[in-house]
């Protein structure tokens, strides 16, 4: 039996989809991948495979859930089945790097950063970058971890000799500019099968001050774009029509990108930078709601619809 198959290492951020899934009847079967074997021997079955793996896999104990994915996706790739958000999605998933380059290729502005591995590269790359006002973080992150804004390459000096000092998951550390919002908000624009859903406007003024792009929380309660219960910060922007939409569009095209939500943050000059796509999306409970429009709904329909075309 042809099936979706949903791939993914977090049940608490897959049941809202899958509550859909049993709402419209359609048939799936999850793949909870934080450990298992892939035998390359084997045909993979039948149906399509939705890829939902998060580059924060490693703060639940899943260290292992992004390569073991990527295997299991180049597996179902080779065999031509219908794979959404498969390994050029996971890559970048994983690595902010990677996700600046694909961007910038696309003529897509992102802040000013610059990669480094090893302390005393920390420090110097600071130096080069040279702004007054610049932040850190993980390149292989998810809910804003490695996040310090500092106002000084000597405060960054006493973070990063300290016991404080957050080793980065694959041991690269980015140093980027600071862009300050005027209104002290961030916009999250959510994608579903090459077609865009709606924007959300996050309100950066309380929560995780100290860098606006990026706006999760260390602690999972508090993830912005989970659905939990209170979250007076996300507002679905009505009639959003702006034409880094149709960049997007072609960005996420080119890179084989089926579900995302893109992030940027827009500077007094009005100029947009795009820091973060999330390929493993998730969308708001509250704001959700309030705007009459369900994208967990819309990506359960299309999930069918793929189903349906093969």
């Amino acid at each position: 039996m042809r099936k979706i198959h949903v791939i993914h290492e977090n049940s608490e951020w897959t049941r809202h989809l899958t509550n859909r899934l049993d709402e419209l009847n359609l048939p799936y079967e999850e793949w909870f991948l934080d450990q298992g074997t892939v035998d390359l021997t084997e045909a993979p079955p039948e149906g399509i495979f939705y890829n939902r793996i998060s580059a924060s896999s490693h703060t639940r104990n899943h260290r292992y859930a992004p390569e073991l994915t990527e295997s299991v996706l180049s597996w179902l790739e080779f065999h031509d089945r219908k794979v959404l958000n498969g390994t050029r999605a996971l890559r970048l998933e994983v690595s902010k790097v990677n996700q600046y380059m694909a961007l910038n290729a696309s003529g897509i502005r992102t802040p000013k950063t610059i990669a480094a591995v090893g302390k005393d590269q920390i420090i110097q790359a600071a130096e080069k970058l040279d702004k007054p006002t610049f932040i850190t973080k993980h390149n292989r992150a998810g809910k804003g971890l490695g996040v310090q804004l500092f106002h000084s390459v000597e405060a960054l000096k006493e973070y990063v000799y300290s016991d404080s000092f957050e080793e980065p998951l694959d041991g690269t550390t980015l140093i980027q500019e600071y862009i300050q919002s005027p209104d002290h908000s961030i916009t999250r624009c959510e994608f579903i099968g090459g077609e865009f859903l709606y924007a959300v406007r996050v309100d950066t003024s309380e929560g995780f001050e100290l860098c606006p792009a990026d706006t999760c929380q260390i602690d999972d309660l508090f993830c912005p774009v989970g659905e939990q219960e209170e979250s007076p910060k996300f507002q679905v922007i009505d009639g959003f029509d702006d034409g880094i939409i149709a960049e997007y569009l072609a960005f996420l095209r080119d890179n084989k990108i089926d579900v995302a939500g893109i992030e940027f943050i827009k500077d007094s000059e009005g100029v947009i930078y795009t820091y973060d796509v999330n390929t493993n999306t998730n969308y708001n409970k509250d704001a959700e709601a309030a705007a009459g429009q369900y994208g967990m709904l819309e990506l359960a329909k299309y999930l069918g619809r793929e189903l349906d075309r093969i």
